[in-house]
């Protein structure tokens, strides 16, 4: 049974629904659209609106293109067109007062994604008394273009617009807005993490859990690249101007022509995060090494086999061993690192070998310099998770994105059953959502802290863990090549 209820926030008066104790309000404008003159600008407060905005229907989506058909058959998506894109939805307990809030901010490498999925929605955190607000941005040309006279990242400033929202919204909701937890994972994961290192640490939120994604962002030449690429196809000068005369559906054509060059080998290349805007002023891995967000409690992990989504289509395994030992080269993987990785996958194939070890290169062995020096400097405590629950479906495995159905607590949803299958086991959803809980309600997911041992909580069947550094094995041979160059 379920019922309208209403909401006045400073914007004006919304219309809800609330069922089975959970109020939610959806397709809130938190920014004006960014159309018009404000295409490759700064995101601006919303307009005011007289009577009540029906919040009963999902908002407009950032303008994006279909993923690939590969990555359509494991991830859901919603495309959905309209020009007030930046907008957030709200689940909240009915009748809540100064609870908890947790801030989801979605994955899509900078390119796809939005708040609209099903597996994203939010009731279970407000069954558990958490209020939960899960944020849409602008996302490739138009969130992260690098022009000659625009501002920098314009996707991540529209989350910070959309944390300014929920600190002077939120109690409306029944939020306290001094207890505000980020959590994204992938490219909101590594969003949730350059904040962590920015300057809004400790006002716009106060916990960070950032899932298979680490403090990122490139320096304005490279970030530039793709623009730069996106300006010669296009036969235009890198302005503001001449990028806002061209229609957004011209934009995605070509963004669609760029992605289709893409290989396994350089995944997560492309639009990112670019260092020298106000809200993300340095290199934010640096920062975050040398004490920024040391007083932000962090839950941080992966999955055991991130590549696996990367490689659905067997990518890595067509890697020519001269293109191999190139790219090995290049990561630094020596014949004491290859030894490491071969002894720890005994059966691994060529390509899935490449694969973890450029994973570790670039998403671990980070978080693992970060986590040790959280801890020797005495910082807020440092969480760390593992994933191991291997999914059914084509071999996934335990590949990048899996643990988000259990962290929703959304088994049952369509958008996650062709990614784990019907029978995922509810035992870890328990587990991994009563910890996304308790972190939010009090810091401590229920696990010990990152310590000398490397403690991190392992999900997976038929027992969770906690285990003492699950991958030093072969990490430990990136340390001590590490050390012997230092030496």
């Amino acid at each position: 049974m379920s019922e309208q209820i209403t909401v006045r926030i400073s914007s004006g008066e919304l219309a809800g629904v609330r069922a089975d104790g959970i109020d939610r309000y959806l397709g809130i404008p938190y920014a004006a659209a960014p159309v018009g003159d404000r295409r490759f600008a700064e995101p601006e407060p919303a307009a005011s609106w007289s009577g009540t905005r029906d919040a009963t229907r999902m908002g407009p989506t950032a303008p994006q293109n279909p993923m690939s058909p590969t990555t359509a058959r494991y991830l859901a998506n919603v495309i959905a067109p309209g020009d007030e894109c930046l907008n957030v939805n709200v689940w909240t307990p009915a009748g809540a007062s100064a609870r908890p809030v947790m801030v989801w901010i979605h994955g899509g490498s900078f390119r796809h994604g939005s708040n609209a999925l099903d597996g994203y929605d939010g009731s279970a955190f407000a069954r558990d008394g958490v209020v939960l607000v899960s944020v849409n941005y602008r996302l490739g040309v138009e969130g992260f273009s690098v022009l000659d006279d625009a501002p920098l990242s314009l996707g991540y400033s529209d989350v910070v617009a959309a944390l300014r929202w929920v600190q002077r919204e939120i109690t409306a909701f029944g939020g306290d807005p001094g207890a505000v937890t980020i959590f994204g994972e992938s490219a909101g994961g590594v969003t949730v993490s350059n904040l962590l290192a920015g300057p809004h640490a400790g006002t716009l939120f106060h916990r960070v859990i950032a899932q298979s994604g680490m403090p990122s962002a490139q320096n304005r030449k490279s970030a530039a690249k793709v623009t730069r690429e996106a300006a010669k196809r296009l036969g235009i000068p890198t302005t503001r101007a001449a990028f806002a005369a061209v229609p957004v559906e011209r934009l995605l054509e070509v963004d669609r022509e760029m992605a289709q060059g893409g290989s396994a080998l350089n995944v997560g290349s492309g639009y990112s995060p670019t260092i020298g805007s106000a809200d993300l002023p340095r290199d934010p891995q640096e920062a975050a090494l040398t004490g920024a967000g040391d007083d932000i409690p962090l839950l941080v992990g992966w999955t055991a086999e991130e590549h696996r989504l990367f490689n659905a289509d067997g990518g890595f395994d067509r890697v020519g061993p001269l293109l191999s030992a190139l790219v090995r080269l290049r990561m630094g993987a020596g014949r004491r690192v290859r030894k490491a990785y071969r002894a720890a996958y005994p059966d691994a194939g060529s390509g899935d070998l490449l694969a973890t070890m450029m994973i570790d290169r670039i998403l671990r062995i980070p978080v693992h310099r970060i986590a040790d020096a959280r801890l020797a400097r005495g910082a807020a405590s440092t969480h760390v998770f593992e994933f191991q629950w291997r999914s059914p479906v084509d071999g996934l495995g335990a590949a990048h994105v899996m643990e988000l159905p259990f962290v929703f607590d959304r088994l049952s949803s369509p958008d996650w059953i062709k990614l784990a299958g019907p029978d995922a086991p509810q035992r870890i959803a328990d587990e991994m959502h009563g910890a996304w809980i308790r972190f939010a309600t009090t810091g401590d997911p229920g696990w010990p802290s990152w310590d000398a041992a490397r403690s991190t909580m392992v999900f997976r069947d038929p027992v969770s863990e906690v285990q003492a550094g699950p991958r030093d094995a072969q990490l430990a041979a990136w340390r001590k090549r590490e050390s012997d160059r230092r030496g």
